[in-house]
């Protein structure tokens, strides 16, 4: 598997995945040198060999010719599809994760709901920091809600996370997950919530993954930690507003739930989320009212 150096930690421990190749192609590996020294490195190993060109770009499509690879698989509206060898049609309705495996198994083959769900796996170094981290807290035999306020993109944050956590804290211990950059955010939450477990920049992305996994239920952003969710089976709550769950990227966690304020002629307004609202009133986000989000995180919990 040849991945960024950020996602590359997530590939660890994986039984499926023999060797992880981190490529830093936009920084100490960017230009066609290090292409060509990474197409040595990943050379088939033998004439029949596949390639999978999920990420799409003409880079991977390189990589792939470079390497030797026979068989060069992606999908047919991809930057890089005049270098497959076979073209996998793309379906926006959906999930990325069923596009991802037909991949694999072709348009035609059945596949069940669980054959989507992704898969992780945490060390006993991950399960030892969150035991930690839990122990610090006091809170290692209580039950756990994870909120994950943050997000890369400025308007997929929405900014009820501290009033909400004032609701559920009465139902289970508040966690916070996040990097370091969302330190901030949790210190919202913690103004309102002192005894809330903030984990921000304190565990890895496997260790996000292994405090997510016990917890109750999970409220995030349509961000990176719904997906950890998905991976450990922990049912979601993913407030989703510049996007929709229809582009394919919702929660897949058994009773997984996706909340957004309906009826905005301007949702979904771009297919990651603009930095600023294109508006300037940002009401997919600020007009989803805190009371709303609670009432669905109490029902999922109670379920």
């Amino acid at each position: 598997m040849v991945t960024t150096p950020a996602a590359a930690p997530l590939l660890a421990n994986h039984p499926a995945v023999q060797r992880v190749i981190a490529y830093d192609k936009q920084g100490s590996e960017r230009g066609p040198g290090p292409l060509w020294r990474l197409a040595a490195t990943v050379r088939a190993a033998d004439r029949d060999a596949v390639a999978y060109c999920a990420q799409g770009s003409v880079r991977s499509g390189a990589l792939a010719l470079l390497a030797r690879y026979r068989h060069r698989i992606g999908f047919d509206t991809s930057a890089g599809r005049l270098l497959y060898t076979r073209r996998v049609a793309y379906h926006a309705s959906q999930h990325h994760a069923e596009r991802l495996l037909r991949l694999a198994v072709g348009e035609t083959a059945s596949i069940d709901a669980s054959d989507l769900r992704p898969s992780l796996f945490p060390s006993q170094a991950d399960r030892t920091a969150v035991d930690e981290l839990l122990a610090l807290h006091g809170a290692s035999r209580e039950p756990i809600i994870a909120l994950a306020p943050g997000s890369i993109w400025g308007t997929k944050r929405w900014p009820g996370f501290a009033e909400l956590a004032d609701t559920l804290s009465g139902r289970a211990r508040i966690a916070i997950i996040g990097g370091s950059s969302d330190r901030h955010l949790a210190d919202a939450i913690l103004a309102r919530v002192p005894g809330a477990i903030d984990a921000t920049g304190r565990l890895g992305l496997l260790g996000s993954a292994e405090l997510i996994g016990r917890a109750l239920l999970l409220v995030t952003n349509d961000s990176l930690p719904q997906h950890l969710a998905s991976a450990m089976g922990t049912r979601t709550l993913t407030i989703f507003g510049p996007t929709v769950p229809g582009f394919g990227f919702g929660p897949l966690a058994p009773g997984s739930l996706a909340l957004g304020h309906e009826g905005l002629p301007c949702r979904p307004c771009h297919p990651h989320g603009p930095p600023t609202c294109p508006l300037g009133h940002h009401a997919c986000m600020r007009d989803l009212p805190a009371t709303v989000v609670a009432a669905r995180a109490l029902e999922a919990t109670a379920a």
